[in-house]
């Protein structure tokens, strides 16, 4: 069975599909540059935009003196620490010295070594007083770094609720700001999917189909992708009922679309066979034959048996003969494949 399609037509037809899906990228580079650049229409939001700006300036300037001050008291601490070790090394050697002293004097028992014990003993308790002093300091320095740490952490507690107010306002305006950007959206992309189905209603077989194919695909495109990812989503009741809403229309669409083929197929078949051929497209009627299906009512026929010259569905004639040379050809045919002569029987137009 011929195809409905010449070879150079059929490569025609890709080429213009070509056409339509380079169309189609154009629009949809177009679309998605102009889409992305829609953010930009809203004020970048900051957290500053929501706080007292002067209590929070100061909040931060009194944070940094307390982290500052923090700083320089763990390194008052540590020198303080370090100056106290170094005393309490020097009372343990002087200690020692002095123990080892007496310890010679009590073999000797000499009587002019008395005045130097007392220098001894008096130095040692210089040292020891010494010692006192740097442990003061260290506990002051400790203390010091307590009362910064304290500071700080109070300071950062109050700022840490004054941005925590500033944040749950900013999250609040985020969240309109992305409706408001949904609503570009969907303000730019519901036209193009309005327009996009009246084109493939009555344009998607008109001569400039290849166009029209390619719009089609771009309103698509901006539907799916540039609109439909980005629907505002509390707690996903907005994505369901969207999803169900787009459900309930394409099908009461498509069962819409589905009873009127029946009906008109049904009064089709009620028709007189010539009738019926005649209304039928020579192209529409090969297309049909070579998929093996009845031109008339779609259904499917063994055309392969040699037996079957009429639908067994609809009754409408699928071969007949050639008048001079008598070969069984298609009834839809415009010449005889054997001898070429032209169909006397109104051929599909």
């Amino acid at each position: 069975m011929s195809k409905a399609l010449r070879l150079s037509e059929k490569w025609f037809h890709r080429g213009l599909w070509l056409v339509a899906l380079v169309f189609a990228s154009f629009l949809i580079g177009l679309g998605g540059t102009l889409v992305g650049d829609l953010p930009k229409v809203e004020a970048r939001l900051q957290l500053d935009d929501f706080l007292d700006r002067a209590a929070a300036q100061q909040l931060r300037e009194q944070l940094k003196a307390a982290r500052n001050a923090e700083q320089e008291a763990q390194s008052a601490l540590e020198q303080a620490q370090l100056q106290r070790h170094k005393a309490r090394g020097e009372v343990q050697a002087t200690r020692e010295s002095l123990q080892s002293w007496l310890a010679t004097r009590s073999v000797t028992q000499r009587a002019e070594h008395d005045p130097e014990v007392l220098i001894r003993t008096q130095a040692l308790d210089l040292l020891k007083q010494a010692e006192r002093q740097a442990q003061r300091d260290e506990e002051a320095q400790q203390q010091a770094a307590l009362d910064a740490r304290q500071q700080a952490s109070a300071t950062q507690q109050r700022l840490s609720q004054l941005e925590a107010q500033g944040y749950e306002q900013l999250r609040a305006e985020q969240r309109k700001v992305e409706l408001r950007v949904f609503l570009y959206r969907l303000a730019l992309t519901l036209p193009l999917l309005v327009l996009a189905g009246w084109l493939f209603v009555r344009q998607r077989q008109s001569t400039y189909w290849p166009f029209v194919w390619g719009f089609i695909l771009f309103a698509l495109f901006a539907f799916f992708v540039e609109l439909v990812p980005y629907l505002p989503s509390y707690g996903g009741y907005v994505r369901y009922v969207v999803g169900i809403a787009m459900t309930v229309l394409v099908g009461r669409y498509a069962i819409l679309a589905l009873n009127r083929y029946l009906e008109r197929q049904k009064q089709a078949e009620a028709l007189p066979d010539a009738q019926r051929r005649e209304e039928l497209s020579y192209d529409v009627a090969l297309t049909r034959l070579a998929k093996g299906v009845c031109p008339g009512c779609e259904r499917a026929v063994d055309l392969k048996d040699e037996q079957i010259d009429f639908c067994p569905h609809c009754g409408i004639g699928l071969f007949d003969h050639c008048g001079p040379c008598q070969t069984r050809k298609s009834a839809f045919a415009r010449f005889c494949h054997h001898c070429g002569t032209a169909a006397r029987n109104g051929s599909a137009a």
